[in-house]
C-alpha cells in the first residue's frame, strides 16, 4: 500500500523533512527557557486586560458607525444594523505579543463610512475617553493609522471600508472577493489581518512557528535592526522569513530552525523574493507585486512578499544601507547560533544590543520639538516617516559609505527658563537636570513639583518655566576616509547641505511654524556614548545645522 504524498507548503519541496535530534530538542527547551528570563511572555492578568480593552474597541466602533450612519440620514434600526467590527493582526494575532506590546487592530466599517470620518469623528471618539493617551493620527501614512496608548496597552489602529451596506459580527476576510471595488489603502489595510491569517496556515508547525519567531524579533530588536518605518523589517516581514525557513525544514525544532535561518538568509541571492506560496492571480483589478510588470517592484531590494491575495512587498522600505547592515546581523548570527549548537555558547549570546552609540565617529542628529505633548507625539510621528527618504539622500552623498538610521527616537520633555534655553533645546542641547529623558507613554507626565522639590527649579522660577518637548533622532555615517590635503581630491569635507535641505522640504510647511519645529544637528560620537538618555551633555559634542548658514551643513572628517 502506497504511502501518501505529505502536503508541501512555500514554492519548493523542503530541504529536509529528518526530525529534530535529541540535542536539538533539549536547546529547544533551553531556548524557552532563555526567553522566558527576558520577559517576553505576559501574565494572565495582562492577556485578560487586553481581551478586556478590544471588547471595548469593538464597542466603539459599532457606536461610531452608528453615529456616522445617524448623521448620513440613516433611520435607527438601519443605523444600529450597519455594524462595524474589529480585527486584530500582527503579532498579537500570530501569538507571539510579549509584555507591554502593541497590539495591531483593524477598524472595518460599511461603504456609507468614510477614511475621514475615521480619522475626524472616530479620532474625536477616542480623544474623550479617559482611558486613551497619547493619541497621534496619521492619516496620510502608506497604511494610515492612528496611534495611542488604550488603559495603558499600545494599539495601532487601522481601518477599511468595505464595499458592503453593512458590517455583521460574523464577516469573515479570507474571501478575495471582498476586496472589490476598495481603494489601494483599504486594500493594505485589510491585508494586515487577511496576510497573517494565512501565514499561521502555511506553516506546518505553528508551536516551532512562534518559539523561533519569538527568538528572531528579541534577536532583531537587540540588534537594533527591527523597524519597517526606518528601512528595516518589521513584524511581518520577519515572521514570513522564519515562515519559509519552517517550510523548508517542516519537522524541525525551534533551535534548528533559528541556527538555519541565519545561513539561509545571509546566503539568500537577493532580489529574489521570499514567497510563502506562488504568487495568485485574481479576477479583480489590484495590483499584484510583479518586478516585471511595475518598475517600482522591481526597485525592491529585499523583497518579502506576503501570501494575501493581492500580494505586495512588505519590505519596499528597505535601502541599500540597512540591506547591507541586515546582511552583516546575519552573518555574524551564524557564527553565535553555530556556537550554540556545538555547546560552545548560550541563547543570551544571541541577544547581545547592539553597540549602535559606540559604532560610528560622525552621527546626524534630527530633533523635532513642539510646546505641547499632544502636538509633539504627532509632530514627531510625521519627521519619523520620512526619516528613510533622508537615508536615501544621504547614500547619494559622495564620501557616505553608509547611512546608518536608528529603530527608535528619544523623548524628553525640558523646563526651560528663558527663550535662549527654548532655542538651545530646539536645536538639540539639554538643560542637564531640567531636561528629563521621557519612557514610552508617560509624554504627558509634568515634572515640574518633583524638580522644585529636589530643588532644581526654585519656587519662584515655577511661573516662568517654558516646556518644550522633544524627539531626537540619530543616524550614523559611515565616512570613506578622505585623501590627505596634499593629494589630489584630498582635504575634501563632507557637504550636507544638500540631503538636509530636501529632508526639510518633505516636512509639511503648516507645520514649521513658531509652535511645531523640526531641526537638524550633526554630532560626533568621540565619548564613546552607551545609549543616548545616558548622555547628558550633548551640547558640548554638538555641531549644529542652521538652514540660513550653509557653511554649517559641512564637517571636517578628521
Amino acid at each position: 500500500m502506497s504511502q501518501e504524498k505529505p502536503i508541501q507548503l512555500g514554492v519548493t519541496p523542503p530541504i529536509s523533512t529528518e526530525p529534530s535530534t535529541e540535542r536539538e530538542i533539549k536547546l529547544t527547551n533551553d531556548l524557552l527557557e532563555t526567553l522566558k528570563s527576558y520577559g517576553l511572555f505576559e501574565s494572565e492578568q495582562e492577556a485578560q486586560k487586553r481581551v478586556v480593552v478590544l471588547g471595548k474597541l469593538d464597542k466603539l466602533v459599532k457606536e461610531f458607525v452608528y453615529k456616522v450612519s445617524k448623521m448620513k440620514g440613516f433611520p435607527d434600526s438601519l443605523a444600529r444594523e450597519a455594524g462595524g467590527k474589529i480585527f486584530t493582526y500582527g503579532s498579537y494575532r500570530l501569538g507571539v505579543h510579549g509584555a507591554g506590546a502593541d497590539i495591531d487592530t483593524l477598524c472595518v466599517f460599511p461603504k456609507h463610512v468614510e477614511r475621514e470620518h475615521f480619522f475626524t469623528i472616530m479620532y474625536d471618539m477616542l480623544k474623550e475617553r479617559p482611558e486613551v493617551t497619547e493619541i497621534s493620527a496619521v492619516p496620510d501614512a502608506y497604511v494610515p493609522v492612528i496611534k495611542m496608548h488604550f488603559s495603558g496597552i499600545p494599539i495601532d489602529f487601522i481601518c477599511a471600508r468595505l464595499a458592503v451596506a453593512r458590517v455583521p459580527d460574523d464577516l469573515e476576510l479570507a474571501d478575495n472577493n471582498i476586496l472589490k471595488n476598495l481603494d489601494e489603502r483599504c486594500v493594505r489595510s485589510l491585508n494586515g489581518s487577511r496576510v497573517t491569517d494565512d501565514i499561521l496556515r502555511l506553516v506546518p508547525n505553528v508551536a516551532t512557528f512562534r518559539i523561533a519567531l519569538r527568538t528572531i524579533k528579541l534577536w532583531a530588536k537587540c540588534k537594533a535592526i527591527y523597524s519597517n518605518v526606518m528601512g528595516f523589517l518589521g513584524g511581518v516581514a520577519w515572521a514570513m522569513l522564519i515562515a519559509r525557513i519552517c517550510q523548508l525544514y517542516p519537522n524541525a525544532c525551534a533551535a534548528s530552525i533559528v541556527n538555519r535561518f541565519f545561513l539561509i538568509m545571509y546566503q539568500w541571492k537577493w532580489p529574489q523574493p521570499v514567497l510563502l506560496r506562488p504568487l495568485e492571480d485574481g479576477p479583480l483589478q489590484v495590483r499584484v507585486w510583479n518586478p516585471k510588470l511595475y518598475p517600482a517592484d522591481r526597485s525592491h531590494r529585499m523583497p518579502i512578499i506576503t501570501p494575501a491575495y493581492p500580494s505586495m512587498c512588505a519590505t519596499h522600505n528597505v535601502t541599500e544601507s540597512t540591506r547591507k547592515i541586515m546582511i552583516q546581523e546575519f552573518k555574524n548570527g551564524i557564527d553565535v547560533a553555530s556556537n550554540i549548537i556545538l555547546g560552545s555558547g548560550q541563547w543570551s549570546d544571541l541577544f547581545v544590543k547592539s553597540d549602535f552609540f559606540q559604532q560610528f565617529k560622525h552621527y546626524l542628529q534630527i530633533t523635532s520639538s513642539s510646546y505641547s505633548s499632544e502636538t509633539q507625539l504627532m509632530w514627531s510621528g510625521l519627521v519619523e516617516a520620512k526619516l528613510r527618504q533622508l537615508v536615501l539622500k544621504l547614500e547619494t552623498v559622495d564620501m557616505i559609505e553608509l547611512a546608518h538610521p536608528y529603530v527608535k527616537g528619544f523623548d524628553k520633555a525640558h523646563y526651560c527658563l528663558n527663550d535662549q534655553e527654548v532655542e538651545d533645546v530646539m536645536k538639540g542641547g539639554l538643560l542637564n537636570e531640567r531636561s528629563i529623558s521621557v519612557e514610552e507613554g508617560g509624554l504627558e507626565v509634568d515634572h515640574i513639583e518633583s524638580l522644585k522639590a529636589n530643588g532644581i527649579i526654585k519656587e519662584e522660577e515655577k511661573e516662568n518655566i517654558k516646556k518644550v518637548y522633544t524627539t531626537t533622532f540619530y543616524i550614523g555615517l559611515e565616512i570613506i576616509k578622505p585623501k590627505p590635503e596634499n593629494e589630489v581630491g584630498g582635504g575634501r569635507k563632507l557637504n550636507l547641505i544638500g540631503p538636509i535641505q530636501d529632508f526639510q522640504k518633505l516636512l509639511p510647511s503648516e507645520l514649521t511654524s513658531s509652535k511645531k519645529t523640526t531641526t537638524a544637528v550633526a554630532t560626533t560620537a568621540s565619548q564613546k556614548r552607551k545609549n543616548e538618555e545616558q548622555e547628558q551633555d550633548e551640547r558640548s559634542n554638538t555641531k549644529k545645522i542652521k538652514t540660513n548658514d550653509e557653511s554649517e551643513h559641512t564637517t571636517d572628517l578628521k
